[in-house]
C-alpha cells in the first residue's frame, strides 16, 4: 500500500481517493522518545505504521506485528530506517497464542526490556444487517480485536520496567455505536474498558495505560472494507475524515513523559464529535 513518507507529504489534509498522510513534512522530532523500544501491532499501514514513524522521527526504535502485506510492512521499516532508526518486521496472526509468544521471544533477544506497547491490531467486517453477523464473524472479530489484546498485554508486562507505557487504540464507535460495525464497535467499548480497568490494577508498578479513541481516519482498512465512501467522515463537525498524520502525535504524547501524570484516559481524535468519557 503506498504511502507519503516525508520527502513527498504534504502539509495540507490530502482529499479523498489520496494516498494516507503517514507524517507531515513539518513535523519535527525533539528526541521524545530517545532510545526507546517500542512494540506495535497492526503497525504495517494506517495509524500503526504513521504511529511507528512518528515514535522514529522522536528516537525510537520499532517492532512492528503484521499478519499478511510484506509489501506495507517493508514500506513502513524503509521510512523507520530513513529516520535513523530500526525496525524489526514480525509477520503472523495474533489471535494465535504460539505467534505471540514468538513476538516476546524475540523482542526479549532483541531488545531485552520494551519501553511502549501499542496495541493497534484490529479487523472489521461491516454488515447492514445483525442477522448478517455470523457466529464465525463475532468469534474471529473478538479475538483479534480485544482477547489477544488481554493476554498480549499481560505476557509483554514481563519486559516492561517502571515507566513503561501501554497505548491502545479503541474507536469512536464504542461510544457512540455503530449500527454496521455492531461486533466491531462491541470490542472497541471491551478495549476502553480495559484502558481503565488495567491502568488501575498496574498503577503502583509505575506503567502508564491509556487509549486512543479515533473517529473516521483514512486508512487502508477503510479502503478495503467499505463498498461506499462517498460519506465517509462527513457527518462530524470538520465535515472530513481525518488523516494518520493527525492521530499518530497523540500516540507520542502518550508514549512521552509529557503524560507523566496521566493513566486510565482516552484521547478522542474524531473531527469534533462529542462523546462521553
Amino acid at each position: 500500500m503506498k504511502t507519503q513518507n516525508k520527502s513527498d507529504a504534504k502539509s495540507e489534509v490530502p482529499q479523498e481517493g489520496m494516498f494516507p498522510e503517514i507524517i507531515r513534512e513539518n513535523y519535527r522530532g525533539n528526541e521524545k522518545l530517545l532510545n526507546k523500544k517500542a512494540l506495535i501491532s497492526g503497525g504495517d499501514s494506517g495509524i500503526g505504521q504513521a504511529v511507528a514513524v512518528h515514535f522514529a522521527r522522536e528516537g525510537a526504535d520499532v517492532a512492528i506485528i503484521y499478519k499478511e502485506s510484506d509489501d506495507d510492512a517493508k514500506e513502513t521499516q524503509k521510512l523507520v530506517e530513513k529516520e535513523g532508526r530500526k525496525c524489526l518486521l514480525l509477520k503472523g496472526d495474533i489471535s494465535k497464542k504460539a505467534f505471540r509468544t514468538e513476538c516476546l521471544d524475540k523482542i526479549k533477544n532483541e531488545w531485552k526490556t520494551l519501553d511502549i506497547l501499542v496495541n493497534n491490531a484490529a479487523i472489521q467486517f461491516p454488515k447492514t444487517d445483525v442477522d448478517q453477523i455470523t457466529d464465525e464473524q463475532i468469534k474471529e472479530t473478538f479475538d483479534v480485536n480485544i482477547l489477544s489484546m488481554i493476554s498480549f498485554t499481560r505476557d509483554s508486562l514481563e519486559l516492561m520496567e517502571k515507566g513503561g507505557r501501554i497505548i491502545c487504540t479503541t474507536s469512536v464507535t464504542a461510544y457512540r455505536g455503530s449500527d454496521h460495525l455492531i461486533d466491531y464497535s462491541s470490542t472497541k467499548g471491551a478495549i476502553a474498558t480495559f484502558v481503565r480497568s488495567l491502568a488501575t490494577s498496574i498503577a503502583e508498578k509505575g506503567i502508564l495505560v491509556n487509549g486512543i479513541a479515533p473517529g473516521p481516519i483514512w486508512t487502508p482498512l477503510v479502503k478495503e472494507t467499505f463498498d461506499d465512501l462517498s460519506t465517509f467522515g462527513k457527518d462530524n463537525p470538520l465535515k472530513r475524515a481525518g488523516q494518520p498524520s493527525e492521530v499518530a502525535p497523540a500516540y507520542v504524547f502518550l508514549a512521552s513523559e509529557d503524560s507523566s501524570f496521566i493513566t486510565g484516559e482516552i484521547i478522542h481524535i474524531n473531527g469534533g464529535d462529542f462523546v462521553g468519557g
